[in-house]
């Protein structure tokens, strides 16, 4: 049986990849800090053995314990899939280094610490795959998130690390880089009145958000080493084409 971790598994993005990986005939872990009781429900009716585990993943010792009961179990891990974050909207002069650094704890540290303790576990196996959600905002800067940029170009840097170190032992490590996504995230952003859905459509080539489920099937297709198994170390942008075209707007538009 293969068995996946997933963090930031009770909505978006990580709850459509828990569904998505049951379908692939995946065991799961599914950790949050809330409750993950409607993405439970959703894969146990995929016939997938699931587990939930609720706690602060920027906390090592809530991290150590997850190990210790996956193990327990079913005695291994053959995928983690880091994708909870969190964002933090705000001037960079008006940042504040507390908000700075919970930022960095939550999509960076937390991230780090499943990857040693779950990825020791691959490499006694010497078999498994790390996919890291990072974001277009790891490949570039987005005004107004110092922090949530910051912390996915070191998610991205951490990546390209592992698989350096770990590629020789039989673990791979790739990252994700979704453009903007409807999910709650978004939401929530877009309520502060930050912008709209037509900065965004307006800006992708492709004319529409991401939806988690175009990210979640990217995330399957870098976990499966029938599929991608020679692919390392490698930030696969998930943006419709936003992060390659240099057009101007009205040139954009032109093309529709």
């Amino acid at each position: 049986m293969k068995v996946a971790v997933i963090t930031g598994a009770a909505q978006g993005i990580g709850s459509r990849t828990a569904e998505v990986l049951a379908e692939a005939g995946y065991a799961l872990a599914l950790m949050d800090m809330r409750s993950c009781e409607a993405t439970l429900a959703a894969v146990q009716q995929r016939e997938a053995d699931a587990k939930e585990f609720r706690g602060d993943i920027s906390d090592e010792g809530v991290v150590i314990r997850a190990v210790a009961a996956v193990t327990k179990r079913w005695g291994g891990v053959d995928v983690l899939v880091n994708n909870a974050g969190i964002s933090f909207i705000a001037p960079a002069e008006h940042m504040q280094v507390e908000d700075f650094r919970r930022v960095l704890e939550v999509n960076l540290v937390a991230p780090f610490l499943l990857a040693k303790h779950f990825g020791a576990m691959m490499l006694k196996q010497r078999a498994g795959s790390i996919v890291n959600v990072a974001s277009i905002a790891g490949m570039m800067g987005v005004s107004d998130r110092s922090a949530y940029n910051a912390s996915k170009h070191g998610l991205i840097g951490l990546t390209r690390t592992l698989a350096a170190e770990w590629g020789g032992r039989g673990v791979r490590a790739n990252a994700v880089c979704p453009g903007w996504v409807k999910t709650e995230m978004d939401a929530a952003d877009q309520a502060r009145g930050t912008y709209s859905d037509a900065d965004i459509t307006g800006r992708i080539p492709m004319g529409r958000f991401a939806s988690a489920d175009d990210v979640a099937r990217a995330i399957a297709f870098l976990a499966d080493p029938a599929l991608s198994g020679f692919i390392n170390g490698q930030a696969l942008p998930v943006d419709g084409g936003w992060s390659v075209d240099a057009s101007w707007e009205s040139l954009r538009m032109s093309k529709r």
